[in-house]
């Protein structure tokens, strides 16, 4: 289990994280929130990148800064942008990665193999990385940072630039690798996490907001969010959502207590329910 106990973390004047508890079990957690809201910076404390100014972070009650090494074997990270070599083809940029990680070459090998047909790059182990599409690139990431089996898997940006049958590929590894497994799953693209995380950590302002699931932080706007024609004349207390497409031409998803009469109601999503948390703070 990871536990975040009362984590903050400053910048001279500037306060990135503050007051910060979570707990983690194994299964996906989705980390959502605008571009600077602080996800980055979480991520980078829970990979040991980044030091706590105050609070701990603790691996089954232990300090990850006091296991070191045995902490980071425990760990498989994905960063926005992994750096590899572009002459390198799976096999040998894998079998670099387990070399610096002091995996036994027979062991590595096996791993190697297995990881590659996961991520669906069996036919491709042995073409340069240079030739790759992102998504491909982004698989090889994957089996990089599942390389030592990890009990914990953090992915920091990973669908970026993804088209979106990568996305959904993507999806299903992640789903697949989270049965046993903490996967914290970082990112401001609400549709790569409303299907497969058990839970959403949402940060405001610096703080937590909520560590909940996709149906109880959608159930904060039941009854709450409707489809009007567009072109309504929106009033006070009635704020645009977002804009789509429906069988009569677009529409607009409104947010409001108080709805015109030409109102549909509809079940909220996440993203009707994400678009509603942030607008309140003017960060959208």
């Amino acid at each position: 289990m990871l536990s975040v106990e009362h984590v903050t973390k400053r910048y001279g004047d500037f306060t990135a994280l503050e007051d910060i508890s979570l707990t983690f079990s194994p299964g996906v957690y989705g980390l959502l929130a605008p571009n600077g809201a602080g996800k980055t910076t979480l991520i980078k404390m829970l990979t040991t990148l980044l030091f706590p100014t105050q609070g701990q972070i603790l691996w089954d009650g232990e300090d990850i800064l006091s296991m070191g090494g045995d902490y980071r074997g425990l760990l498989g990270y994905l960063p926005q942008e992994f750096g590899y070599y572009p002459n390198y083809t799976p096999r040998q940029f894998l079998r670099y990665a387990a070399a610096l990680q002091c995996i036994p070459r027979q062991e590595a090998d096996r791993r190697i193999a297995s990881l590659l047909e996961m991520v669906g790059l069996s036919d491709s182990m042995d073409t340069k990385l240079k030739k790759f599409s992102g998504g491909m690139l982004q698989r090889v990431g994957i089996a990089v940072a599942m390389l030592n089996d990890p009990k914990l898997l953090i992915l920091d940006e990973p669908t970026a630039g993804l088209d979106p049958r990568e996305r959904v590929r993507f999806r299903n590894l992640i789903h697949g690798f989270s049965k046993d497994r903490i996967v914290i799953l970082s990112t401001h693209i609400v549709s790569d996490i409303e299907t497969i995380a058990s839970q959403i950590v949402l940060l405001r302002n610096h703080r937590l907001f909520c560590c909940e699931s996709p149906a109880a932080i959608c159930g904060r706007f039941l009854g709450k969010v409707f489809e009007v024609p567009a072109g309504t004349d929106l009033t006070a207390g009635q704020h645009l959502l977002s804009e789509a497409q429906g069988d009569g031409g677009t529409v607009l998803r409104i947010l409001s207590d108080a709805p015109p009469q030409n109102a549909a109601p509809v079940t909220p999503g996440l993203e009707d329910a994400f678009l509603a948390i942030y607008r309140e703070e003017g960060q959208l």
